[in-house]
């Protein structure tokens, strides 16, 4: 998978770290350049100001999708991988990611003429879902009867929605406990029938 900018990688990781510690407002960009050891060059090199890096927040989300592949067991079963993914990346957001940030991204994705980051199939994070997904089906452990990108699209979509259901709740509850009984569900119904008993 191609690897974002390292320097890019640095201004939006400590961007959104920022963004959360002191609010969105109360950051400026030199308080971005200086907590990742950047320079000025670099960061108007990537982005325009502050509120360009709203639509970043996409690539944080694969970021954290990579660092997960890396840690999990390779015998962990794909439908239960699935799961796994979606129960860590809604860690992360509920515990990084402030919440009227990322209503904030969805109402953007929402009314953008330009491109909608989240439905982008060139992100690492769909790239991660299609080769477990595939993985999943060579092994036998997710059904033939609906094709990769049938799954992937319907997985995506599902957690878009979680997304935004929280979000519309205020944050409410717990979104990473909410969301791994309602996927849990949800992907059931992909793993093939002889492989439901290989938890």
């Amino acid at each position: 998978m191609k690897k974002v900018s390292g320097t890019k990688q640095k201004i939006v990781s400590t961007a959104w770290r920022l963004f959360f510690q002191q609010g969105y407002e109360n950051t400026t960009v030199e308080d971005i350049i200086n907590e990742s050891g950047t320079s000025k060059g670099s960061f108007y090199h990537y982005f325009e100001g502050k509120d360009s890096l709203l639509s970043t927040l996409s690539e944080l989300f694969d970021e954290q999708y990579e660092k997960i592949m890396e840690s999990v067991d390779p015998e962990m079963n794909s439908i239960d991988l699935l799961v796994y993914l979606n129960k860590e990346l809604f860690t992360t957001i509920e515990q990084t990611v402030a919440i009227d940030l990322l209503q904030r991204l969805l109402a953007t994705q929402l009314i953008t003429a330009g491109e909608k980051h989240l439905l982008n199939r060139n992100r690492a994070y769909f790239k991660v879902l299609r080769q477990v997904i595939s993985q999943g089906q060579e092994k036998g452990e997710i059904t033939r009867e609906f094709s990769i990108n049938s799954i992937m699209k319907d997985y995506a979509m599902m957690e878009r929605g979680l997304m935004y259901d929280w979000c519309l709740s205020g944050g409410d509850y717990s979104l990473p406990a909410y969301s791994e009984k309602i996927m849990k569900k949800f992907c059931e119904q992909y793993r093939l029938s002889s492989s439901k008993n290989i938890r």
